[in-house]
């Protein structure tokens, strides 16, 4: 008997599409995005206005790849834009791998990264966070194989909002093959407060097959535009670029990138209060009893394990929209406003987690 259905890549049909965080109602905070709650700056904003929307952007984004450059201290060849840093990782994978090729990455990380693996035809290869949500680099050096074709570290990982530390990958790097491309995924770098952690305008020089990506989206306040950026070498971001959707960063989005880095001092002035409200956040949360990985991104990490699906519950009825992820809810830092509903809806999941203790009889 002949289906009438329309023939799709199985790999395709058996995964699940990525699902954006949850909308809030009006009188809830939305903290499932990680989005930064700052409007943009007068300046951004009056860039915008001034895109020609009628007529194509610039194809290349050559404006925003040169200030890119000058930032990073490489030519603007060796700088690609696309609509966030997610669609340039994408590129990468899908210039990197091909059927039968695998891509290493920790998990849990970044859902995308399983979608972007089994869109270009490769495989996934996971390999367990340690028992403190952190990156278990000696494992992935570990898993690397001759069909190894890319390695992803997030850092900040997202969702733990954990850091590898530099000394950890030059030691990981020093394992990796140098045939095979290392993706340093740092969408939000900007956010990192611990000196120790890698950086990748201090690493990007040191390695050949390195890349590192950031993004407009967290720091910077540019979400809802889409765009990102890629570093690394030169015949690299070529094959990204060749593999590229045209003319995917609209002129509204290369305007308002080269608005934010002209003004970067006062943006990252709040990134620094969303840092420190982070870090209050995580005071609070320890001081009724939660003990989470040490957060470096704009979000926090909750375990929640069996309890996920009544945790957001809980969160929600309190005004707070979080992001269930299987084994644990990523709450985002937003309003300083968020923050008292916040922590008293974490008290309540740790009673949860109390009482479904103690009627199982464990400690």
């Amino acid at each position: 008997m002949t289906s009438d259905r329309v023939r799709l890549r199985p790999e395709i049909e058996s995964i699940v599409p990525y699902r954006q965080g949850r909308t809030a109602a009006e009188d809830a905070f939305k903290l499932s995005s990680n989005e930064n709650p700052y409007p943009p700056l007068p300046a951004v904003l009056n860039a915008i206005a001034l895109s020609s929307v009628n007529r194509y952007p610039e194809a290349s984004a050559a404006a925003l790849r040169y200030r890119i450059g000058e930032k990073f201290g490489v030519s603007p060849e060796q700088v690609q834009v696309g609509a966030g840093s997610v669609s340039v990782i994408a590129q990468l994978i899908s210039a990197a791998s091909a059927p039968g090729d695998e891509v290493v990455y920790a998990w849990r990380s970044f859902e995308a990264y399983p979608l972007l693996v089994a869109t270009a035809g490769s495989t996934s290869i996971q390999v367990p966070l340690t028992a403190d949500a952190r990156h278990d680099l000696p494992a992935m050096a570990a898993a690397i194989t001759d069909r190894t074709r890319a390695v992803i570290v997030c850092s900040p990982n997202n969702p733990t909002s954990t850091v590898v530390t530099h000394d950890e990958f030059a030691a990981f790097m020093a394992e990796v093959p140098p045939h095979v491309l290392v993706l340093l995924d740092e969408a939000y770098a900007e956010f990192v407060t611990d000196p120790d952690a890698v950086r990748g305008e201090r690493v990007i020089h040191e390695y050949p097959n390195l890349v590192v990506l950031r993004t407009f989206s967290k720091a910077y306040g540019l979400a809802g535009l889409r765009v990102g950026y890629a570093v690394g070498p030169e015949y690299v971001m070529d094959a990204a670029r060749a593999v590229a959707i045209p003319l995917s960063v609209t002129e509204p989005a290369q305007r308002a990138a080269l608005a934010s880095l002209e003004n970067e001092p006062e943006l990252l002035d709040r990134v620094r209060e969303l840092a420190a409200l982070r870090d209050e956040v995580t005071r609070g949360l320890a001081d009724i009893g939660w003990s989470i990985p040490t957060p470096q991104g704009n979000f926090v990490w909750l375990p929640t394990g069996e309890h996920t699906a009544r945790a957001a519950e809980i969160f929600e009825s309190y005004g707070i929209i979080v992001r269930a992820l299987g084994e644990g809810v990523r709450v985002s830092i937003g309003e300083h406003e968020a923050v008292e509903k916040l922590l008293r809806a974490a008290a309540e999941v740790v009673s949860l987690h109390q009482t479904a203790a103690s009627t199982s009889g464990l400690d």
